[in-house]
């Protein structure tokens, strides 16, 4: 629970505070350490609290520090030993001639969280002239509210909550293990479970320790840590110990049992130990992912599932009986989910843990399809676990081929150093990627793949796969690997048997659950089904890898260092860095909506020095470029004579795109590369953006009779203006709906109302793009592309709607009245504009027509009140979950 509501109880109305946990082995009372603000000064409030603080009467504020000059905040751990399982992050905080050490939960809440206070104290540290007040502490020197106890002067408490006196060294008792539930929400749904720990950490902290001291002591690294040259610096060390990286490490094999099985929402009925006890030799690493954990309409709306734990306790009896093992991370996006389970001797080694999801699902929103990974750093290898569930059926083999390759490019992992930029799936020393990845066996009748798997002719038989023929042709998981497949098709079984399927469609069998591996000194040792499983209509899947894991030599590691630092300390101050551009202006041509394009600036450095680079924010604005343009890297660090690409990406969306249409904004911008301890380089970046019916308001479209893209900007710019009234542009009666709305309803109408599945399965990116150029040109007459790409296009057409169905002025008054029928009867009948309401209504009976073939296309309320409501009726501000729930409410009683 955010215990941060507690804390706001007891500030004034203009003061905000952000909130951290702070564990104290030998106190009775818990600690929460607050970031409050108000006029533009910033303060850590210290509480007490001896329950789970929901009120302000839970917490009593203990001491204030004023974030000033007189403020200090030190990182007492490593950067290794900062995620490693079971380890707490310490800090030291300094107030005046006081001071007092802290711990702050394993997690990515408390990285964040001083990620705020030391950005909040640079920010004083950059303006030592400006004049702090702190008028409105001292009102906490007498008794608000919420505040129990006698008032104490700022800071007296400061060495009163100090784990141990200055020299000492504190000692980790305990580990936390983190285990996260990924809903649709930004809520932090982790628990935590705590495991002992069987070794130290002092070697990790004599590393660091070198890194940290090379060149100022403890007590004024806080003032360097803010000063650029620092970052500079620890990067140049940092690259050339990677550089050197093979001189002090050494290798050493692990196992890694890692297991997909989909489970066809039931629950557990058997034992997992024939599957996940197999092996001989307990693994030390365990990756078990699951696939359709839960095919319920309230677990496909991003809901709480009661087979999560079931399962979870499933694989926990499961585990080889041999060993003991913590579990490290467990992840879940609807019924995908992911455990990841270490030997616990093996757990303090385990650092850098990140788990992210996406959806593949329709409009890139919904999770019944898609991925979660978890990433981690293993001694010195950082390893990626991936389990994904791609598109069904045969004939969607490229649809699984773009649910891949969106997996990969929108899947990232936030670093431990919040300013770089995030890790993707490929830029990990290992990569292991399972799953029910749905590609089927075609070109071949089901009779004829069950003689050749009668004769267990499998080689013959994979020839006939879908996976191998898209990797073959390098659609797909180019530079991956897979084992040879000895093993019967793992779907589709009576459930309860080893018996095909029987059904009325008689599925063709096929190996939809796969593993599949990336990088060096990997060897599989087994790969196989597991017969023995019939709870659902898949067969689980294991492979065992022994994997070779980077190790640090200590003695090599500390020689390299200080080698590397002598070296550095003698050209630092001898060189100015330089860098030569392979071109300073970048034109884009034709760009859509929603379409990518890039083009690459490289950087060579032609100095005497390594340099660090950056885009830095131009005068009066908040970000580096515009919000239709992105640098990837952002910044990053070039060693002598080497180069780095740079690619400058352009990408037009919902966002960016009502603006661009009008003329508002155009595809113009300023870049400004920097370089640490040298100059800058302007780099301009222009190009044409065509403009479409996507991002373009219902009343500007009902005007225009032409398509969009034979329109003069000027007149787009007059509708845009005359937007949300009913004043009439033209002397032409406008249209009743926007034409492009009505091709894209009457060809679903048409087309789709017996589609199984409609409004549920993406389209094609390719197709869609067919789609909107047809919309915008008016070429060819009638829209290309499938019915699910056109479903897509629909809703993807709602999205970008500048002002949604239900104008925001309305918003309001629909949450009020949504629980009454009659009153949201009314609100729509007197909407306006008039094109509003005509479009509000249309919908609604468009999809009233499709719930009449439900038991064909498999829609129902729920599942269309929960896509379209989201769509037609949008705050202007963020939507909580009980406006959403209202927002459904509203709508559903169009559609009853």
């Amino acid at each position: 629970m955010d215990q941060s509501v507690a804390i706001q109880e007891t500030l004034e109305e203009e003061e905000n505070c952000s909130i951290c946990d702070i564990i104290h082995d030998n106190s009775t009372e818990s600690r929460l350490l607050g970031l409050v603000e108000s006029a533009n000064e910033k303060a850590l409030f210290v509480y007490t609290h001896r329950r789970m603080a929901i009120t302000a009467d839970d917490v009593s504020l203990e001491d204030v520090l004023p974030i000033s000059l007189d403020f200090s905040v030190v990182e007492v751990s490593s950067p290794e030993q900062l995620f490693v399982v079971g380890t707490d992050t310490r800090v030291r905080i300094t107030y005046k001639h006081k001071e007092m050490e802290l711990k702050l939960p394993f997690g990515s809440h408390s990285r964040l969280f001083l990620s705020e206070v030391n950005k909040a104290w640079s920010d004083v540290c950059r303006s030592p002239m400006q004049e702090l007040k702190f008028d409105w502490i001292s009102k906490y020197q007498k008794a608000p509210k919420g505040v129990k106890g006698a008032p104490t002067p700022l800071g007296t408490n400061l060495t009163k909550y100090s784990l141990h006196q200055e020299g000492e060294k504190p000692s980790d008792k305990k580990g936390t293990l983190e285990k996260d539930k990924t809903n649709n929400s930004d809520s932090d749904n982790s628990i935590r479970s705590s495991i002992q720990e069987s070794q130290s950490f002092s070697s990790r902290e004599n590393r660091n320790d070198l890194v940290r001291s090379s060149s100022h002591t403890a007590e004024n690294k806080a003032q360097i840590l803010a000063m650029p040259q620092f970052g500079l610096r620890d990067n140049l060390i940092k690259c050339e110990l990677l550089k050197s990286e093979d001189v002090y490490t050494f290798l050493e094999n692990f196992s890694f049992f890692l297991g997909t099985y989909n489970v066809n929402g039931q629950t557990p009925k058997e034992s997992l130990r024939p599957w996940l006890s197999c092996t001989l030799h307990p693994p030390d690493i365990y990756c078990v992912g699951f696939q359709e954990l839960d095919l319920s309409k309230e677990a496909f709306f991003f809901t709480d599932t009661p087979k999560e734990p079931e399962w979870t306790r499933a694989v926990s009896e499961g585990l080889h009986p041999d060993a003991k093992y913590a579990l490290v991370k467990l992840i879940r996006l609807v019924g995908i989910m992911l455990i990841f389970y270490v030997k616990t001797e093996h757990a303090e080694f385990i650092s850098d843990l990140e788990a992210e999801t996406v959806g593949t699902g329709i409009m890139g929103r919904m999770g019944n399809k898609g991925a979660v990974a978890i990433r981690f750093r293993f001694h010195n290898s950082d390893i990626c676990v991936v389990n994904s569930h791609l598109a069904a059926h045969v004939e969607e083999y490229e649809r699984r081929n773009q649910d891949f390759k969106d997996i990969c490019s929108r899947l990232q992992f936030r670093q431990l150093d919040l300013t770089q930029p995030p890790l993707t799936i490929m830029k990990h020393d290992v990569v292991l990627w399972i799953g029910d990845l749905n590609y089927r066996i075609s070109d071949l009748d089901v009779d004829g793949v069950k003689e050749l798997i009668s004769k267990k002719d499998f080689e013959t038989l994979h020839s006939y796969d879908q996976l191998k023929k898209q990797i073959d042709e390098e659609a797909v998981f180019v530079g991956f690997e897979e084992g040879d497949i000895n093993f019967q098709p793992t779907y589709k079984y009576d459930t309860g048997s080893d018996n095909w399927d029987s059904s009325e469609k008689c599925r063709v069998p096929a190996w939809c659950d796969r593993v599949l591996w990336k990088g060096k000194n990997i060897k599989q040792q087994h790969y196989q089904s597991h017969m023995a499983l019939k709870t659902s209509d898949h067969k689980p899947v294991s492979s065992l890898f022994i994997i070779g894991i980077k190790r640090i030599n200590d003695e090599a590691y500390k020689k390299t260092f200080e080698d590397i630092v002598r070296n550095i300390d003698k050209m630092e101050n001898e060189c100015i860095p330089s860098v030569t551009l392979s071109k300073r202006e970048f034109d884009f041509k034709d760009i859509k909506f929603m379409e990518h394009q890039a083009q690459t600036l490289r950087l060579f450095n032609d100095g005497q020095v390594p340099c660090q680079f950056e885009f830095i924010q131009k005068p009066n604005e908040l970000t580096y470029c515009k919000p239709w343009l992105t640098a990837n890297p952002p910044k990053g660090f070039i060693a002598k004579g080497g180069s780095a690409d740079i690619e400058l990406e352009v990408f037009v969306n919902r966002g960016t795109a009502p603006d661009l249409n009008c003329g508002r904004e155009q595809i113009e911008d300023i870049l400004v590369l920097h370089l640490e301890r040298g100059k800058d380089y302007f780099i301009s970046v222009t190009g044409n953006y065509l403009q479409s019916c996507y991002g373009t308001s219902i009343y500007a479209l009902c005007h225009l009779r032409e398509p969009i893209r034979d329109m003069p900007q000027d007149a787009l710019r007059e509708l845009a203006a005359m937007s949300g009234t009913e004043n009439t542009a033209t002397t032409e009666k406008p249209l009743d709906i926007p034409k492009e709305l009505w091709m894209m309803v009457d060809h679903l109408f048409r087309n789709a109302v017996k589609q199984e599945d409609i409004f549920q399965q993406p389209g094609l990116r390719s197709e869609f793009a067919e789609i909107r150029d047809c919309l915008d040109t008016g070429i060819p007459d009638s829209l290309p592309g499938s019915n699910h790409s056109v479903a897509e296009a629909l809703l993807l057409f709602l999205d970008a709607l500048p002002e949604p169905v239900v104008p925001f002025s309305v918003y309001q008054q629909c949450l009020e009245c949504s629980s009454n029928e009659s009153q949201c009867q009314r609100v729509i009948s007197t909407l306006l504009p008039q094109c509003h309401r005509n479009v509000f209504n249309y919908l609604a009976a468009f999809l009233r027509e499709l719930l009449k073939s439900s038991e064909i296309n498999r829609l129902d309320v729920s599942i269309l009140v929960t896509i379209f409501a989201s769509l037609l009726l949008k705050s202007d501000t963020k939507q909580d979950l009980v406006e959403k729930r209202k927002t459904q409410e509203f709508f559903r009683h169009f559609l009853t």
